[in-house]
């Protein structure tokens, strides 16, 4: 599935489990195939968490990288706490996701040999803290993206039509 339709199905799953979405990244599964996905922890300070609690979160340009047995994700923006003080730090700043170490190592070896790229899916609060849905992808080329909108249409078109005949 695709497009907004994907989205909110993720939603009333997540509403579903007790899982609050913060942010979803629509860039990915139009940009992306995504193949696995991984749920992760974030390591944030206190005025970034209420900052994501408010929903203050942006992925454009963001990524994740593997750096030295760690995971990382760049360029994720939290906009500072409005109510904070000398203790907000800077809003694209590198942060640490928490995985396993085997977890890590078996990205780490997907995206260096096989040419796959971890991208950041959606955040959420479960259970109070803050996690983060990252998938292993593969680009998409432009015939790849006009051909998903192609098949996205003719969906459409046909439940359209079923609707109609009814």
């Amino acid at each position: 599935m695709t497009g907004s339709r994907a989205v909110a199905e993720e939603t009333a799953m997540a509403e579903k489990s007790g899982e609050k979405n913060v942010a979803v990244n629509r860039k990915a599964r139009h940009d992306y195939f995504l193949e696995e996905s991984y749920e992760a922890g974030i390591a944030l300070t206190g005025n970034e968490i209420k900052s994501v609690r408010e929903g203050r979160v942006q992925f454009k340009d963001a990524y994740i990288s593997i750096y030295k047995g760690e995971a990382w994700i760049k360029g994720m923006h939290i906009s500072a706490y409005k109510y904070g003080s000398i203790f907000n730090v800077d809003e694209t700043r590198d942060r640490k996701l928490l995985l396993h170490k085997y977890e890590i190592s078996k990205l780490y070896d997907k995206v260096r040999l096989k040419g796959y790229t971890l991208v950041p899916v959606r955040m959420y609060l479960k259970n109070g803290r803050a996690k983060m849905e990252i998938a292993l992808a593969k680009g998409k080329d432009l015939y790849d993206k006009r051909q998903t909108e192609k098949m996205r249409d003719a969906k459409r078109e046909m439940e359209k039509a079923l609707k109609f005949h009814k």
